[in-house]
């Protein structure tokens, strides 16, 4: 008993010490180099609420060894829970619609001990699941395959607007579409689906509640609102603007410390960092985003198998769509919806996912460098 522990022990450790040889240095390097800009940022814009700071230290510190964690797990492990945590996610999403917590009349939470969101489950799940579906296909995709990923994707999508969330459910929803465009579907059926989804949209916004409308009809014109739906928005861009050239520093933020910047730590933080760092600051804050995520097309492009190439890929995009969703929404070129700042903002489900996903890409690099 004692020899076979020992040998264990000795695989497992020599198994490790080669994946921590492997692991992608510069990846690495980015991730920690954003997350410590956010928790700078954080800390000044959070200085007056210290159990965010606390709370943001812990999310990280539990973000990173689950990321490290998931970065030395074998990829085939990935493969063969892709059907089974969709088909959870899946699950929880109905029970959240039937038993769910209701907050603010959104149907997005469930109670089991402690509460989680389902809904965040699925913006990893959808994309292994269609990573999943196409490897098994094999190369040669028919049509018929892209249109049972199709329904593969709905299904979830529709399950998370009932809750309603739009903005999440547009998340998981171009995720998934990635997975199925770098599966190798044609540029017709591509600008096909375009131009019916643009045809769809008066159709569409009948099916919006109240809400999404006037956060769209804001957007337009949020000075029609100053001091309602239109707040958010004019004061995120008074900040910004503030900011200027070079940033009136740090901790010396004035919109952000008299309280006129709401959701400041979490939705909202870009905007304190705008103004306290300025344009300078946000120029480079978005050039070391466009390397992380031109990292992980990289490690996409260098995967030794389909299932990895398209989860790295959608890895990719999540991390994109994430960064301009959010700082378009601070800025005013898209409606307010609830999507945190990758690795900055206050969060520990979101971050946590952004963790896994990162350990993901670390794992695939790791076996790439075999």
């Amino acid at each position: 008993m004692k020899n076979e522990l020992g040998r264990f022990l000795h695989v497992s450790g020599r198994f490790v010490l080669s994946r921590l040889m492997r692991i992608d240095l510069m990846l690495l390097a980015i991730v920690m180099t954003i997350t410590t800009i956010g928790f700078i940022t954080l800390f000044s814009a959070g200085y007056s609420f210290p159990w965010r700071i606390e709370g943001q230290v812990r999310n990280i510190v539990v973000a990173g060894i689950v990321m490290l964690f998931v970065a030395h797990i074998p990829v085939k492990w990935f493969e063969k829970a892709a059907l089974p945590v969709f088909l959870l996610g899946c699950a929880l999403l109905v029970a959240t619609l039937l038993i769910g917590v209701t907050v603010k009349g959104a149907t997005r939470w469930l109670n089991l001990g402690i509460r989680i969101q389902p809904s965040e489950i699925m913006k990893l799940a959808v994309p292994m699941m269609l990573a999943w579906y196409y490897y098994r296909r094999g190369e040669a995709t028919t049509w018929w395959d892209h249109i049972v990923a199709f329904g593969l994707l709905i299904v979830p999508v529709a399950l998370i607007m009932k809750q309603p969330d739009l903005g999440t459910s547009i998340l998981v929803a171009i995720a998934g579409c990635s997975v199925i465009f770098f599966s190798g579907i044609s540029i017709k059926a591509v600008s096909a689906v375009c131009i019916l989804g643009l045809l769809s949209l008066p159709v569409a916004w009948n099916f919006l509640h109240d809400y999404q409308r006037e956060r769209i009809l804001t957007l337009i014109d949020p000075t029609t609102d100053p001091l309602g739906k239109g707040f958010h928005t004019l004061q995120a861009q008074i900040a910004i603007g503030s900011g200027g050239i070079s940033g009136k520093g740090w901790m010396e933020g004035t919109q952000a410390h008299l309280d006129f910047i709401p959701e400041r730590t979490s939705d909202f933080l870009f905007a304190v960092f705008g103004e306290e760092f300025g344009f300078v600051g946000c120029v480079l804050l978005l050039a070391l985003f466009s390397v992380l995520i031109a990292r992980s097309f990289v490690i996409a492009g260098t995967a030794s198998t389909r299932f990895s190439r398209l989860l790295a890929a959608s890895i990719g995009v999540i991390f994109f769509t994430y960064t301009f969703v959010n700082i378009g929404m601070v800025s005013g070129i898209l409606p307010v919806v609830g999507v945190p700042l990758p690795f900055m903002s206050y969060g520990g489900t979101a971050l946590l996912m952004l963790g896994i996903c990162t350990g993901i890409l670390l794992s695939i690099s790791a076996e790439t460098r075999d």
